[in-house]
């Protein structure tokens, strides 16, 4: 066990299986639908023999109904491949109330969610891959099923720590590509960026059939802005500091995050994302019931 992995968290999600969305597909039998057909306890369909079939999948009684042979397919289960897109740029070092002390930031409530959700989904048998995004990848690690890779993974997160600039789109469409068969990606990040960059990123995962789900970090003060005297405000990021009255835009700024979090919703929305906007002073472990319920219905 890692700091960031809490036995008591693991113990009360453990019962909630990570389930996926959209049918996934793999080599390893597992708890997920396939696209394929196969042999399996849930029936799909029927659909009429042809030559070169395999005669025991006849259903005897469809012939006896109508003369004519049908042969009866199923679901076939498969293993998922969970990928985690961990944003690790400098924003990411923002925490509670603006400190920027290790274990009151974005960063590491991402690496609670992330290593939590790897391993709940190691613990089911799946695989998982880590994606460290910035500018770029800087630490890629595909999928796969082993405990020895599940260490791999938790050591790497244990490592990880927010600097550079913002690339999350680039790196999505990225990701898009490089992550080979039908996976579950989960992208832990508090997107600052421009929503229209991230649409077409969206998309692009969709549309190679993807799975996407969204855990979307902010600070409280970041969308209330209860500041009554003047500030200096420090880009994360690495552009020059200024120095605010807030009063003077509390009210355009308030008004910009509405107008920024409503395109948000309206591209995941349409996107066919599963979004979830939390705040980091929430407990995680809430979070990730909350999350994995939902995918239950």
């Amino acid at each position: 066990m890692r700091d960031f992995i809490d036995p008591k968290v693991i113990s009360r999600l453990s019962a909630l299986p990570i389930d996926a969305r959209i049918p996934m597909i793999g080599s390893v039998s597992g708890r997920h639908r396939s696209p394929t057909r196969g042999s399996s306890l849930e029936f799909s369909e029927y659909r009429k023999y042809v030559p070169g079939d395999d005669t025991r999948r006849l259903d005897w009684r469809a012939w006896g109904r109508s003369d004519r042979f049908f042969i009866k397919e199923y679901e076939a289960d498969t293993n998922l491949r969970l990928c985690l897109i961990v944003d690790v740029s400098g924003s990411m070092n923002f925490g509670i109330d603006g400190t920027q002390e290790v274990g009151q930031r974005k960063i590491d409530y991402a690496r609670k969610l992330a290593g939590t959700l790897a391993y709940l989904a190691s613990s089911q048998g799946d695989a998982v891959g880590l994606y460290c995004a910035a500018e770029d990848f800087r630490r890629e690690i595909p999928p796969k099923r082993s405990g020895a890779h599940l260490r791999f993974i938790l050591d790497e997160l244990g490592e990880i720590e927010g600097n550079g600039e913002t690339g999350l789109a680039d790196a999505l469409h990225q990701a898009a590509e490089r992550i080979a068969q039908r996976a579950l990606v989960v992208i832990i990040s508090d997107l600052f960026l421009e929503p229209e960059s991230l649409k077409s990123a969206f998309q692009h995962l969709r549309f190679r059939k993807h799975d996407v789900a969204v855990f979307h970090l902010l600070e409280q003060n970041e969308i209330d802005f209860q500041f009554d005297r003047p500030m200096r405000f420090q880009d994360l990021e690495g552009a020059a500091p200024m120095l605010v009255d807030p009063t003077t835009i509390a009210k355009q700024y308030r008004q910009a995050v509405q107008a920024y979090l409503s395109a948000l919703t309206s591209i995941v929305r349409d996107s066919a994302i599963d979004y979830h906007r939390v705040t980091i002073a929430e407990d995680y472990s809430d979070v990730l019931a909350r999350f994995l319920l939902a995918r239950k219905l």
